[in-house]
């Protein structure tokens, strides 16, 4: 059977999962709790979570470890724990992967600003946290790492090195939003620079996350494609924009409304697709009924 990069690399359009922080939030996370703490104190929910996106056709499934890295578990007193959270997270999913689906890890940003972007963090220190967290991960299973939802093109490097030192396939997404310029992160990085810097730092693929809904990521992929014309796509988009309704916050399109975008994506690229904010294993199937069709 080929490896998860193989297909990757040859182009096989593979389904991802959609969200956990809403998956978590449905089942009784509350705000303000540390989401990578539920994989010690509520596995079975968690392990539940993976079970039900590979169910709706998910052929990977990401880890319960977004903010996992130590200087994010700082913020909850759980800087300690490291170790312990990430690798349940990682036997979790692989548990309910079995033997023929595959784990990517999720690797997050960590809060900080490297000093060449006006911050006082140093690269070797958030590879030196990255580092650990990943190889946390590798050893509870992970097939691959994803570092998502970036905006820093420098702190993602660090952690795609990370990955590739720790052996395993990396992906990295970021999520841009639309300005004057164009399409940019936070940090101004374009689809076109965030493609060449993650080439250089080794990542097998990358692509986008987060952010609007499957219409506005369509430009996103078209620069990306034009830019990188070979390297593999991963693009997970919100289930629309955000509303407030009753002071909870909505997500606008439906499974069927994400469904009708996808052959647009695939159209203009995309070969890996899954799911970010607002996306459940129902919008999951959806999408992977016309990928897998």
């Amino acid at each position: 059977m080929a490896t998860l990069l193989e297909r990757v690399q040859r182009g096989d359009l593979l389904m991802f999962d959609g969200a956990m922080g809403t998956m978590l939030q449905a089942n009784g996370l509350q705000a303000g709790e540390c989401p990578e703490l539920w994989n010690v104190t509520h596995p079975e929910v968690v392990r539940g979570i993976a079970e039900a996106y590979f169910a709706a056709g998910s052929d990977v499934v990401s880890t319960n470890t977004f903010g996992g890295n130590a200087l994010k578990l700082r913020e909850f007193g759980l800087e300690g724990r490291a170790r312990e959270l990430n690798a349940a997270g990682a036997r979790l999913a692989k548990d309910a992967a079995g033997p023929e689906r595959c784990v990517a890890a999720s690797v997050g940003p960590t809060g900080q600003i490297l000093e060449d972007e006006g911050g006082d963090a140093t690269e070797a220190a958030l590879y030196a946290v990255y580092v650990e967290q990943i190889a946390a991960l590798a050893e509870g299973g992970a097939d691959a790492v994803i570092v998502e939802t970036m905006l820093s093109t420098l702190e993602a490097a660090q952690a795609v090195r990370a990955g590739k030192a720790a052996g395993l396939p990396v992906f990295a997404t970021f999520t841009f939003a639309r300005g004057a310029r164009g399409f940019r992160t936070v940090m101004g990085a374009s689809p076109a620079r965030v493609a060449e810097e993650m080439a250089d730092a080794g990542a097998d693929a990358v692509g986008a996350n987060c952010g609007g809904g499957i219409r506005d990521l369509l430009d996103v992929v078209r620069e990306f494609r034009a830019a990188a014309p070979d390297l593999p796509l991963l693009i997970q988009p919100n289930a629309g924009l955000p509303e407030l309704v009753g002071g909870i916050t909505r997500y606008t399109e439906t499974p069927a409304d994400m469904a009708a975008r996808v052959p647009d994506l695939l159209a203009a690229g995309a070969t890996l697709l899954g799911g970010c904010c607002g996306t459940t294993p129902a919008h999951i199937a959806a999408i992977a009924t016309v990928v897998k069709g």
